[in-house]
């Protein structure tokens, strides 16, 4: 007897400040389980090898605003004169299919979300220390230290948000953290979301 036949897919949003690794995180996790992408909308062009429907939903700024009108995203914001956005339809689309969707995105962006889908379940990555992200942010070699600095006190800004998600992974051993989130996955399936009667009418079934 599957229990979980017919049930609608979940909606993961993996989320914490720059530099705590959760689009590492993310792709690892897409490799490793039939957990799907949520693909965002930009106005901005495609960049060489970037395709359509897979990396990004590339659109016009007309049918950008078209779909705020129609309530067509779940969150979106306006970054350096373009936009992004998460489409609802796809999202919506693939949980009725019993589809596990995972969602890789800003502090901000997942607040979005969850006004928008409160029975998504937001994970919150952190750094396993400050000096660890300085060590990582640094590695990256495309900020100044100005600006490295100005991401680290930003960060200890967006940790004072932890309280409003389900669960945070400490992102020290990335083999760790990724199994802890899909630990995450396998937990949140196994949650009662039945009631007594209907589990006994199932077994009668039988």
């Amino acid at each position: 007897m599957n229990l979980e036949k017919n049930h609608p897919g979940k909606l993961f949003i993996l989320s914490g400040p720059s530099g705590a690794g959760k689009g590492t995180i993310c792709k690892a996790l897409l490799d490793q389980t039939d957990l799907q992408l949520s693909v965002s909308m930009t106005t901005r062009a495609p960049r060489e090898g970037e395709i359509h429907g897979k990396h990004y939903y590339f659109v016009s700024e007309e049918e950008f605003v078209a779909n705020i009108e129609n309530d067509g995203f779940l969150e979106h914001a306006q970054v350096y004169g373009r936009r992004y956005g998460t489409p609802k339809a796809p999202v919506i689309e693939k949980l009725e299919k019993g589809i596990d969707v995972i969602l890789e995105i800003d502090i901000q962006g997942a607040l979005k979300v969850k006004e928008n889908y409160p029975d998504g379940v937001f994970i919150f990555i952190l750094p396993p220390s400050m000096s660890v992200l300085r060590k990582r942010l640094t590695g990256r070699g495309t900020e100044t230290p100005e600006a490295i600095e100005m991401r680290l006190g930003e960060t200890l800004k967006e940790l004072s948000f932890i309280e409003k998600y389900d669960y945070c992974v400490v992102n020290g051993e990335l083999d760790e953290a990724v199994t802890r989130v899909k630990s995450i996955v396998v937990a949140e399936h196994s949650k009662v979301t039945f009631t007594a009667e209907e589990l006994i009418r199932k077994y009668e079934e039988e």
